[in-house]
């Protein structure tokens, strides 16, 4: 009988060839893209070289479904698969190229072992299981069931291509092989749903191309009403800027604009340029919120809607939580990112560039070669800041990327504005900001004075500050935390709104709704009850929403600015609108939040300009960073390999969370 790799006839030959290629073929992006083709070739033959083992073939013809061969999913030795082919990897490469071919075998036995499992670390887990008799016994039953020469002697990697790994081995090694890996489970992934269901491919494809969005772009931006105003003339000339500056080589950019200067039009106008030019295959929007990528994703629907529905994907928890807004392609493109436009959060994005299991590596890929847009850089988590800086370096050098930093306070990376060399700290390289005047655009559109407190020392107590607040017609106040929006808000007049991240998404947007209407109906008049709003900084970034008066609590001095684009955001009153700083009651907790409230503090206390020059960001920055652990984890360290190419994947992996979630649990509201 002829050796199956999975239930249903689909022949272990057939599978271990397509997986070979298709993986070989992903790999073109992969730095030096004949070596990477070479060891994903090599991966792909071998991954499943267990299954020929007797045992499994008994096992495969009894089992039953398309998950039934997944190593873990079933206990049993004749289960097992992933080490014959990491072994043989080993014996074959010590056999061709000696001590140097067993060393360089390291990395097909990262990728072969951890197919299913995920990559691990190389001591006290892959080495130790490789090791095992069992794992030795699979591959001697592998072998004595006599697989085709042309999948055992196939492919043999040259270890002398371990010398020009993109990156350098040290710095790049750990990045290279998660590429890798991503090639190969995507591969396996992609070969193994074609055989058990032959529709599924034809559900992948169907997106438009981004020539066609490019198009569909120009088109939405030509039939848009003109209304000539000083902002939108500003904004006009920002979306000249950055259309012209698509055409410089790919790199690291910077898209320096006020709030309200229109940088969410501007900055996709420059990716789409800047893909066809340079041939890239898609683009992928991170933001650090989902409030901002869903208003993000419903303007780039209405920019594509002659495109029809399926346009892009989002890829966040918000999403995942709304399967009305899925589809059967939407929901296939966000297992590899194999859209034109993807809309995600920093946390996926980065969480992914660092992850060890293979549903999370499968889109690597598919990020080397695109278009990358940082939307409110500033927001990138000082506590991963360094390992974020290096895959970001790794990317753009030499994995056809390009990397847009889109802000009103850009938080200055590059490693020629303030990376301390005692701290051996890594900025990014060759930073060109888009904007050729940022200085005269910020000065054009300051639409707000800022009043500072007069003692930084003296908070103001939330009742008094409830009574500032009543005397106002219309504001808006931005707090720090969840449980001063509480506090103040109950001292607030009656019919005072409300919003925090404690509220679910569909509430958050009904209020942001019933905002932006009454605001509106301000406007013409229509409605002119007052409209107080009590806030955490939810409302900061992307929301766009526009008051006359805005008071916010001392915090980063990005977060005070972003606070002042809510405020006269559409330049329309008669004069500037008013910001007010103030001390509160209780102060934010130990952490980024405080250490940046200082910072700003420290940075304002001694300047006599305005509050809000652009200038003045680096010099805050500078006090921030410097007061923090960039790498508090030790990602890097862990990810740097020993002279054994020994890696910590799976440890990294497990300690790279943006976000901390434990003794969190996930709470399901049925609103409305």
């Amino acid at each position: 009988m002829r050796s199956l790799a999975h239930s249903g006839g689909h022949l272990l030959v057939d599978h271990l060839r397509s997986v070979a290629v298709l993986a070989g073929e992903f790999a073109g992006e992969c730095g030096d893209a004949s070596a990477a083709r070479d060891w994903t070739y090599a991966a792909g033959l071998w991954h499943d070289l267990g299954k020929y083992r007797p045992g499994f073939q008994r096992y495969v013809r009894l089992a039953d479904g398309e998950n039934a061969h997944i190593e873990g999913k079933v206990a049993g030795r004749d289960k097992s698969h992933s080490a014959a082919g990491a072994l043989w990897a080993e014996q074959l490469l010590t056999q061709k190229h000696g001590p140097a071919g067993k060393l360089a075998a390291r990395v097909l036995m990262y990728l072969i072992a951890g197919h299913h499992a995920g990559l691990k670390d190389w001591h006290g887990d892959l080495h130790a299981r490789l090791a095992e008799p069992e794992s030795q016994r699979e591959l001697a039953e592998a072998l004595a069931a006599q697989p085709p020469a042309e999948i055992l002697h196939g492919a043999a990697p040259a270890p002398e291509s371990l010398r020009h790994i993109p990156g350098g081995l040290q710095e790049g090694f750990a990045l290279w092989v998660r590429m890798l890996f991503s090639c190969l489970v995507d591969a396996d992934f992609l070969d193994t749903e074609a055989h058990f269901d032959v529709a599924k491919p034809r559900q992948r494809s169907g997106f438009p191309t981004l020539a066609q969005m490019h198009a569909a772009f120009n088109a939405h931006m030509a039939a848009l009403p003109v209304h000539d105003t000083p902002v939108n003339r500003l904004r006009a000339d920002i979306l000249r800027q950055c259309r012209s500056q698509a055409a410089l080589a790919p790199g690291f950019f910077s898209l320096t604009v006020p709030t309200g200067g229109g940088k969410t039009l501007s900055s996709l106008a420059f990716a789409l340029e800047h893909a066809q030019k340079h041939g890239q295959r898609r683009i992928i929007y991170a933001i650090p919120y989902t409030s901002i990528i869903e208003q993000t994703a419903d303007v780039f629907r209405q920019v594509f809607a002659a495109l029809g529905d399926e346009v892009l994907i989002e890829h966040h928890s918000q999403a995942e939580s709304a399967p009305e807004q899925e589809t059967a392609r939407s929901r296939l493109a966000c297992e590899n990112w194999d859209a034109p436009l993807v809309v995600t959060t920093n946390v996926q994005l980065f969480e992914s560039l660092f992850a060890a299991k293979t549903s999370r590596c499968r889109k690597l890929h598919n990020i080397a070669g695109s278009v990358i847009v940082l939307d409110e850089a500033q927001q990138l988590p000082p506590a991963f800041l360094q390992p974020i800086l290096d895959v970001l370096n790794l990317l753009v050098a030499h994995y056809g990327v390009t990397v847009l930093l889109c802000t009103a306070t850009q938080p200055a990376l590059s490693s020629t504005a303030y990376f301390d060399a005692s701290k051996n700290l890594r900025g990014l390289k060759n930073v060109r900001e888009i904007i050729a005047e940022p200085d005269a655009l910020f000065a054009a559109l300051e639409r707000v004075r800022v009043q500072l407190p007069a003692d930084w020392n003296q908070p103001t107590p939330w009742p008094q500050l409830a009574e500032q607040l009543a005397q106002e017609d219309c504001v808006l106040a931005i707090v720090s935390t969840r449980k001063s929006a509480r506090t103040l808000h109950a001292l607030m007049p009656e019919g005072t709104l409300h919003l925090s991240a404690q509220m679910c998404g569909a509430h958050r947007q009904a209020v942001i709704a019933e905002i932006k209407q009454r605001l509106q109906a301000r406007r013409d008049g229509s409605d002119l009850r007052p409209l107080r709003v009590v806030s955490t900084q939810l409302v900061e970034a992307g929301v766009d929403i526009d008051f006359p008066v805005v008071y916010r609590a001392v915090a980063g001095l990005d977060s005070i600015a972003q606070a002042a684009g809510r405020c006269n955001r559409e330049g329309l009153l008669p004069d500037k609108g008013r910001v007010v700083v103030f001390v509160p009651e209780d102060a934010p907790p130990p952490g980024s939040l405080r250490q940046a409230a200082q910072a700003a503090v420290k940075t304002l206390q001694t300047h006599t300009g305005q509050p809000l020059e652009r200038a003045l960001f680096e010099r805050y920055f500078r006090a921030f960073y410097y007061a923090q652990n960039l790498d508090e984890k030790a990602i890097v360290t862990k990810l740097r390999p020993d002279r054994e190419l020994a890696v910590q994947f799976a440890t990294a992996a497990q300690d790279f969370k943006l976000i901390d979630e434990d003794g969190s649990a996930t709470v399901v509201v049925r609103y409305g």
